[in-house]
């Protein structure tokens, strides 16, 4: 199934991408294995991980080894990730991934040298497909860091519908390898982005 233009709609897009990750084969420990010798070799040890959702690359194995945090969404009163030790992920969110519960304790953005970055698709830029939340887009301008894109080689595509909010990552990881793609910076601090269903 090929992917849409990239002037479609990113509801086109979502289904797409979608469709395409239900076929994909489990690439968790390449993917991984490619991560753990990055960071090492860039001596970063302080990473704000992701819990994966059905069909995401699990990253988990990175916790043997790594000082990792994880996030959870937060929707009062304002839309936001909140950053907290990864073993506290003990319930499941609304969208049916680990999360910490709302008294754990917090992590500091400041405290990250590195975060993974989820997605439903990127592209060869750096630009993500999230899941329509916002909530990286809320993050990723108050971080100064690495960010790392983890995604499926299928789902890396040449172009993505973008939005002047975006925050494109510096690199990407894929079952062959972590690649550079530009340097993963913001646009000034975007205005809040709509809140849709999904996590972002």
């Amino acid at each position: 199934m090929l992917p849409p233009p990239p002037t479609a709609p990113k509801s086109e897009w979502r289904d797409w991408a979608r469709s395409t990750r239900a076929a994909l084969p489990d690439v968790s420990e390449a993917i991984t294995d490619h991560l753990r010798a990055f960071l090492h070799r860039r001596g970063l040890d302080r990473v704000l991980a992701y819990r994966p959702l059905p069909g995401e690359p699990d990253v988990s194995g990175l916790a043997d080894g790594f000082d990792l945090s994880t996030t959870r969404a937060r929707f009062r009163p304002t839309p936001r990730l909140t950053l907290h030790p990864w073993h506290t992920a003990t319930e499941a969110s609304r969208f049916g991934a680990l999360q910490p519960p709302t008294d754990a304790p917090q992590v500091a953005l400041h405290h990250v040298q590195a975060i993974l970055l989820p997605a439903l698709a990127f592209d060869v830029r750096g630009v993500r497909l999230g899941y329509g939340g916002g909530f990286y887009d809320r993050l990723l301008p108050g971080f100064t860091g690495v960010t790392i894109g983890v995604i499926h080689s299928a789902l890396l595509v040449p172009e993505l519908p973008g939005e002047a909010h975006d925050c494109p990552v510096e690199w990407i990881a894929t079952e062959g390898g972590v690649m550079v793609v530009q340097d993963g910076r913001c646009p000034s601090p975007p205005s809040q982005p709509p809140l849709q269903g999904g996590r972002d």
